[in-house]
């Protein structure tokens, strides 16, 4: 099943099943009228959005409707929790050599982990307001999972199977910030402002082969600008969902509707481009001495999207957004 949310007066919006040639909607409130809600029963709920999915694919749905992805919020515009994860080693690697930090002396068997702001995620097309370009505004393409309740110390086999909707994320930073915030050992805080959504949330079966060993199998095609920036392959995660998941869950347990992300797309061969700039950076900072790739400005543009290998078919849909200048 393919699901978006549709900007409404509610800070949840409206849930709408969405056609797997992501062509038409049929809304879904008489089912469940948000997509939290619908997590928080999937059991209940799932039966009858499955059954609203096939006839929207068949074309015998009735209330059928013209997607237009410029309508939709993020598919959870707000959700319990955001712990974001960085499971790309290639990424990790190259950010420790960035923020000048020792490398993890258990990276290899433990992943790394930050809680994020999850009260206020951005929709696909949602212009991105930010305060500073001196704060260096920089992208960040990721998947994402949201799964349904998890038990405090499920293993990953159990997290795995709590899955219930993967997702495609930019995690937007501010790179000047993180810095001092990871110095003091706390973490995150201004360096991650909210995180934005391509519109579609899908069932791990659309993704057929590509979802495998917890992996999102696909390119994550990323444009700054209108131009070609990276295409890095989600299948290198040194860590699947199932071992996220089941990190976030090890003392506590997780309310249906957390989102787990990647973190970073990263792939080892540099042919593949970077899903973020200050990986590129940090390879020129390597390769010539010095950083040559600027941050972004207010105007500048950034597209993503996941596409199935060999394909143009995109099944989340895209993010297309522009930063512009904060103004209170």
């Amino acid at each position: 099943m393919k699901f978006a949310t549709l900007h409404s007066e509610h800070a949840d919006g409206r849930l709408v099943v969405v056609s797997r040639d992501l062509r038409t909607m049929a809304c879904a409130s008489a089912i469940a009228p948000h997509l939290g809600t619908a997590l928080a029963q999937w059991d209940a709920v799932a039966p009858a959005l499955g059954q609203l999915y096939e006839a929207l694919n068949a074309g015998a749905c009735a209330q059928a409707q013209a997607f237009d992805a410029r309508q939709c919020a993020a598919p959870l515009p707000r959700a319990p929790q955001w712990c974001d994860g960085s499971a790309f080693l290639n990424h990790g690697h190259l950010m420790e050599k960035a923020f000048n930090t020792a490398p993890q002396p258990d990276a290899l068997t433990v992943p790394l982990m930050y809680q994020g702001a999850s009260d206020d995620f951005l929709g696909p097309h949602a212009d991105v307001a930010l305060p500073s370009e001196a704060d260096g505004i920089d992208f960040e393409g990721e998947f994402g999972v949201v799964v349904g309740a998890v038990p405090m110390g499920a293993t990953p086999a159990q997290a795995l199977a709590a899955v219930r909707l993967v997702v495609q994320i930019n995690d937007w930073s501010l790179r000047a910030l993180g810095p001092r915030e990871m110095r003091t050992g706390f973490g995150f805080l201004q360096a991650k402002p909210s995180s934005s959504f391509a519109p579609i949330a899908l069932t791990p079966d659309e993704l057929g082969p590509a979802w495998r060993d917890g992996r999102v199998q696909m390119r994550l095609q990323v444009q700054w600008n209108g131009e070609h920036f990276g295409a890095p392959h989600g299948g290198e995660m040194n860590f699947g969902f199932g071992e996220l998941i089941a990190h976030a869950a090890r003392t506590r347990r997780l309310s249906a509707g957390t989102v787990i992300g990647s973190g970073t797309v990263s792939n080892a061969d540099r042919a593949a481009g970077s899903a973020c700039i200050a990986e590129r950076r940090v390879l020129e900072i390597l390769d010539h001495g010095e950083a040559r790739t600027r941050y972004m400005h207010f105007g500048d543009s950034v597209r993503m999207q996941a596409q199935f290998d060999g394909s143009d078919e995109a099944p989340f849909g895209s993010i297309a957004q522009r930063v512009v200048e904060y103004v209170r």
